[in-house]
């Protein structure tokens, strides 16, 4: 049986996520989580369907993934090592959000039947605002980059 306390979380599926974000279909962008350290990084993946409703107009003759959605799926896997850090979940009065996006960039198009693997580190934490780099990539090939900055918010 895994080890999943909150020092090291080795993996979480669907049901986890579910605990931890407060996304739901057609925006819960993180599939599962193959590697969480709260305070340190988290690998997690999202598996890309054509069934995924922004194909039918981006585009439909050669679907391809939104970038900001790229990033957005980095920062839901973000979202769920910063909950795993303070030990806590959602509640529903908080919400976790941007604070800024720096160097983004995008290298590779990510469409059906890919599976993205994000990767995300924590590179500091100052009050609230929490800073990190995260990469997306397919079959090993870098799809996305960028620095991500996030806070929690009360709502």
């Amino acid at each position: 049986m895994e080890n999943k306390s909150d020092q090291d979380v080795l993996s979480m599926d669907i049901h986890d996520i579910l605990k931890q974000l407060p996304h739901r279909y057609p925006l819960l962008l993180v599939d599962k989580v193959t590697a969480c350290h709260p305070g340190e990084s988290i690998t997690a993946l999202k598996n890309v369907t054509i069934n995924e409703p922004f194909f039918t107009g981006h585009f439909p003759q050669r679907p391809v993934m939104p970038g900001v959605l790229i990033i957005e799926a980095m920062a839901q896997a973000t979202g769920i090592l910063a909950f795993k850090t303070v030990g806590a979940a959602p509640d529903g009065n908080t919400l976790y959000v941007f604070a800024g996006i720096d160097k983004a960039r995008f290298k590779r198009q990510v469409g059906p039947g890919d599976q993205i693997i994000i990767n995300a580190k924590l590179i500091k934490r100052r009050r609230s605002i929490w800073k990190f780099e995260a990469t997306a990539s397919v079959n090993g090939q870098l799809a996305a980059s960028a620095e991500l900055m996030c806070a929690p918010t009360t709502i």
